[in-house]
């Protein structure tokens, strides 16, 4: 923000301190001494014409009589030559400022039309006098079609009056106002301007005219929202992460001892149903607490390398009776490996969640179609995200529908957890929340486009792998699920440490239980029977369940380890991504499912000692 008065300064040749106007001025000046004296010179070579015609002058005045003739001749013929080369160097002074002039004229259109921002001179009262040519480059508006309107014509109705008041007040104060409104592209648009005013001052020290720079912002503002979008992702993430460990505690002690109850009653009592509908729904809020884990990123991922397009086909049958009769299914693989390193179980889960939400939007038919394809992320393509992205080489999974589409607002919010657009009871707002946590948690990328009755394309970049498919099975179990070995069990809550107590001595198992790492240790010191399985949390205060696991297997190398936990974060291995051989069984657990889990580890590390 700035004002000046309109003098422009001359070319490093000119004295310095001296203005272009201050020299026009001058050089008017002695135009109109030139031309007094042209009237002067004019009238005396006239007297002096009209003196030799008239020879009654002589007898009049005698001293025309003593002055010879060739004298007064030459001095009118002096004074003439001198009056030609006092002209001609006058001309010569107002040609080098009209070069300087032209030159100026030249480096500012060389200015206005080279620069990206538009530039505008407006009077006091509005009207545009000067309008640079990226208006018509930014707006689309031709010069004959822009000239000579309202400045604010173009401005959007709701904005104006924030116009109106920032130009008030440079006329009053005579300081320009920066202010940011939105302009209407010819094409009926409206794109976001932020405008820098400088004042122009006449001699008399009022506002003249005003100049104002627009710079186009559209694409800034539009960033800054998606940042901002981001940032509330993450936060509602780690509030959901916290809030889904917490209740995995609970729904695990609720689960657990309500199988017990249902274990000891009977079909034929009437308290039996009501028993089924806890268990019933404890498993419905076990499933939430899991979607909301997937959309924090706090889930245990069991990457391993597979093929995606073999993933598809096997899902293809699956997803043809899912979305009904009335939707076609198509699938254009690639011919190229599809290779990623994901969590097969989760990768489904996206692929089906996005199949269930281009059903909803097709409730009269249409088309469903996953493509599969090898992509590259280069400097210039990751610049479009507002957040680091990886340069490289990825696999794009793309899920597109032919349904009704969403507007702008509904797409900036559609990965936001408990957010639908569905009728009440039909939808959690979980699925595409859940999407988004797995692509991230994958270390890959989404993007959606959507426009109103035109349908949906999600683009979904998971970054590829050279390594073989990894064709590897989980060991067999045995036909009985209990056993008698000797498990350490590390829990610090104390309510689902007593259950899993139970539970497994329920199995027949040996149980040495610890509230912290620092007893679990102590415990494995002092303890003279051989513990072959280390049952710990992954997340607890003090040390955590990685921390423990390695130290005791330093001390008990044979001995294996068996995490639980409903939250990770960061604490296992990278990215919050199991290690390599760990095993894992998630909260809430139920008996069933803690039992086969334990057998399979513990068969798995017998079966790997045999060999």
């Amino acid at each position: 923000m700035s004002s000046f008065t309109g003098n422009d300064p001359i070319p490093e040749s000119s004295a310095p301190g001296i203005t272009l106007r201050e020299r026009m001025r001058a050089v008017e000046r002695r135009d109109w001494w030139l031309w007094s004296c042209a009237v002067l010179i004019t009238l005396l070579l006239t007297l002096a014409v009209i003196s030799f015609v008239l020879p009654n002058l002589h007898a009049r005045w005698p001293a025309f009589n003593s002055a010879p003739v060739s004298d007064t001749v030459l001095g009118l013929v002096a004074m003439v030559l001198l009056f030609d080369i006092y002209t001609v160097y006058q001309h010569f002074q107002v040609q080098q400022v009209r070069k300087q002039l032209i030159a100026r004229e030249e480096l500012f259109r060389l200015i206005t039309e080279s620069a990206a921002d538009m530039i505008a001179v407006v009077s006091v009262s509005g009207e545009r006098l000067y309008n640079s040519p990226s208006y018509e480059k930014i707006l689309g508006y031709l010069p004959n079609e822009i000239e000579g309107t309202a400045g604010l014509e173009q401005i959007h109705p709701d904005d104006r009056e924030k116009v109106q008041k920032a130009a008030a007040e440079a006329r009053r104060t005579g300081i320009g106002q920066s202010v940011e409104y939105r302009m209407r592209h010819k094409n009926g648009n409206w794109l976001v301007l932020e405008s820098m005013a400088s004042t122009i001052i006449d001699a008399q020290g009022l506002v003249e005219k005003l100049v104002i720079v627009n710079r186009d912002i559209t694409n800034r503002k539009q960033l800054e929202e998606q940042f901002r979008q981001v940032q509330k992702m993450e936060a509602v993430g780690r509030l959901s992460g916290g809030v889904a460990h917490d209740f995995n505690n609970l729904l695990g002690v609720i689960i657990g001892y309500a199988e017990i109850v249902q274990e000891g009653l009977d079909t034929t009592q009437p308290i039996r149903s009501s028993v089924d509908e806890i268990l019933r729904a404890g498993h419905r809020a076990a499933s939430l607490t899991r979607q909301l884990l997937a959309f924090s990123r706090q889930q245990v991922l069991d990457p391993k390398v597979l093929d995606l397009n073999t993933v598809v086909k096997d899902m293809e049958k699956m997803l043809k009776r899912l979305i009904g009769e009335d939707v076609e299914l198509r699938t254009d693989l690639s011919t190229e490996s599809a290779r990623v390193k994901a969590d097969e179980s989760q990768v489904e889960q996206v692929i089906l969640n996005l199949a269930i939400n281009a059903r909803d939007a097709m409730p009269h038919g249409g088309k469903l179609v996953l493509t599969t394809s090898n992509f590259h992320m280069d400097e210039n393509f990751v610049r479009r995200y507002p957040f680091p992205v990886n340069v490289g080489d990825y696999i794009l999974l793309r899920v597109s529908d032919t349904g009704s589409g969403m507007d702008s607002r509904t797409k900036a919010r559609i990965f936001e957890p408990f957010f639908t657009t569905k009728e009440k009871g039909k939808g959690t707002g979980l699925g595409l929340s859940m999407v988004y946590g797995i692509v991230k948690q994958s270390n890959g990328y989404i993007d959606v486009s959507s426009e109103l009755e035109a349908g949906t394309t999600f683009d979904i970049y998971l970054p590829k792998v050279d390594q073989p498919v990894d064709t590897s099975t989980n060991t067999a179990t045995s036909d009985s699920l209990g056993g008698s070995e000797t498990i350490l069990l590390v829990e610090d809550d104390p309510s689902l440490r007593a259950l899993a107590v139970h539970m497994l001595e329920s199995c027949g198992y040996n149980v040495l239980e610890a509230s912290s790492g620092a007893a679990a240790l102590e415990i494995s010191r002092q303890q003279k029977v051989h513990i072959h399985l280390l049952l710990t949390d992954v997340v607890m205060p003090g040390m955590s369940g990685r921390v423990l696991a390695e130290q005791i297997v330093a001390q008990s190398p044979h001995l294996v380890v068996l995490y639980m936990s409903g939250y990770t974060g960061q604490t296992v291995g990278a990215h919050g991504v199991l290690a390599e051989g760990s095993y894992f069984l998630p909260k809430p657990f139920t008996r069933d499912a803690l039992a086969r889990k334990i057998r399979e580890v513990l068969d798995s590390r017998m079966a790997a000692s045999a060999n």
